[in-house]
């Protein structure tokens, strides 16, 4: 792919800043519950017939060994998920009323370890309602009983099509904790997008007309999403108070230096500029705070706002993503619903750019609000420039790391269908466009994206989550999942 991309050439090279400078992880948000369950059956010999079928577990001692087994390996899962998972005690169940209990606990997912035992057990616990992952053994500890049936008889019935309504073929895992883990991502970053509250300031700003038709109705009623409306009127008084009280202009000069004096920032815009967006920050997080907002959309940011805080709101962004919030241009749920989910489950700032037109397997990036811990850690180089389309106030363009495998995401317009893929970063250039850039190398089938794309927002995060985004919206529901990248090797 990349010899491919020997036409681009070399760009004229611009004064820039190097290096990242360390902060501070992301804030995590609520744990997962993970409920495990052993399903077993110990069966007694009978003479001169069949009695025993498939697994490993054949005597009290072997459950005793298999829970202990159990224990040590989520220890271990619960240590190594980067984001918080409550592993709660094990059940055995090896009756119906237990099979009935543990579906009734008061938990967030069902992790069934598939022994042996009887299916409608299983079956009951796939129907609690809960998330349930079905782990089964191949090589990793005594052979289980459902890795030989888990495909023909529960999830087909013993048929030849899938017939079982709670349990998918993408639900059931063989030997691989890593497998488990990424599912148990996805389940988190998806506990923690719905019911999102949305902050509109400015009022609501749709990007395009099935959006502002369609996409209200889908973040309520598919997401649990709330908005919160603030009105220009209703921020003018606040900014003029905060801009009054001398202490408060105090503290946003404090802070717009020491974000200057970074060795890694670079200013090429006016300092009040960036001090002007500190105190709308201030006024912003007093309004998402008194609203119980975790999310943020500006209407009219490229130019009803500009006026009212004196700077684009480009800055405030960037600065609220990297806080651990979500806050993008537009009050506009297509783009920020993906751009929620793929914070939650990567952990890490998104960032909700334009696209433009994919070719020779290249497609640039760009947006005048980005991120700049975009590793979720540490601050990437970045220059504090004037917004593009107004060439006023300040706004980021960030250094993106060149060759960094990153997840794109593309809604379509109308909430039905979700366009994804793999990327590496090409180049990070400086064309005559939103300031933060990006040219990506697409790793998959850039021709069949360019013929089907719809859309026009593409979100974007550090690493390859793909896998966890198709998952969870396979638990939303409604939403057609298109994967261009092939399975990570």
């Amino acid at each position: 792919m990349l010899g491919a991309l020997a036409w681009l050439g070399v760009w004229p090279v611009r004064a820039v800043p190097s290096g990242v400078v360390a902060g501070a992880p992301l804030p995590y948000g609520r744990p997962l519950r993970v409920k495990p369950v052993l399903v077993y059956h110990l069966d007694q010999p009978r003479e001169k017939t069949s009695w025993r079928s498939y697994g490993g577990l054949q005597s009290p001692a072997d459950v005793d060994r298999e829970c202990d087994r159990i224990g040590r390996e989520l220890e271990v899962l619960a240590g190594q998920a980067g984001f918080p998972l409550q592993i709660e005690p094990l059940t055995r169940i090896n009756r119906d009323a237990e099979a009935r209990a543990a579906a009734e606990a008061d938990t967030d997912v069902l992790l069934v370890y598939g022994a042996s035992g009887a299916q409608q057990w299983i079956e009951m616990l796939a129907a609690s309602g809960k998330p349930t992952l079905l782990f089964v053994r191949h090589k990793s500890g005594p052979v289980y009983l459902w890795y030989e049936i888990a495909h023909w008889r529960l999830l087909r019935k013993s048929e030849d099509v899938k017939a079982e309504p709670h349990l998918d073929f993408d639900d059931v895992v063989v030997d691989e904790y890593v497998d488990v883990l990424w599912r148990l991502r996805a389940l988190y970053g998806l506990q923690n997008a719905r019911g999102t509250r949305m902050l509109a300031l400015g009022g609501t700003d749709f990007y395009s007309r099935p959006a502002r038709e369609l996409s209200p109705a889908h973040a309520r009623d598919v997401w649990g999403y709330e908005m919160a409306i603030v009105p220009p009127d209703d921020l003018r008084p606040r900014l003029d108070r905060v801009r009054s009280e001398a202490a408060a202009v105090r503290e946003a000069e404090r802070l717009a230096d020491e974000l200057i004096a970074l060795p890694n920032v670079a200013l090429e815009t006016e300092r009040r500029f960036v001090v002007n967006t500190f105190l709308a920050l201030r006024v912003i997080q007093e309004l998402m705070q008194e609203h119980r907002c975790t999310n943020l959309g500006v209407a009219n940011c490229m130019g009803g706002l500009i006026p009212v805080l004196d700077t684009p709101p480009c800055l405030a962004l960037s600065l609220l993503n990297d806080m651990g919030l979500t806050a993008f241009c537009h009050t506009d749920y297509t783009h920020t619903l993906p751009g929620v989910l793929l914070r939650w489950i990567s952990n890490k700032p998104s960032f909700v750019c334009n696209s433009h037109f994919p070719h020779h397997g290249v497609l640039t990036l760009a947006h005048c609000a980005a991120p700049r811990k975009m590793n979720g850690r540490d601050f990437e180089p970045t220059t504090l420039m004037t917004h593009y389309e107004s060439d006023y106030g300040a706004a980021t363009k960030v250094e993106y790391r060149r060759g960094q495998l990153i997840t794109c995401l593309i809604p379509n317009l109308r909430c039905t269908k979700w366009f994804g893929f793999r990327a590496r970063i090409v180049d990070s250039p400086n064309f005559a466009m939103c300031r933060s850039q990006m040219d990506i190398a697409i790793e998959g089938d850039w021709q069949a994206l360019t013929r089907e794309m719809e859309g026009f927002h593409t979100v974007v995060c550090y690493g390859d989550y793909l896998a966890e985004v198709g998952y969870a919206l396979k638990r939303v529901g409604g939403i057609e999942w298109k994967n261009y990248s092939p399975a990570a090797a």
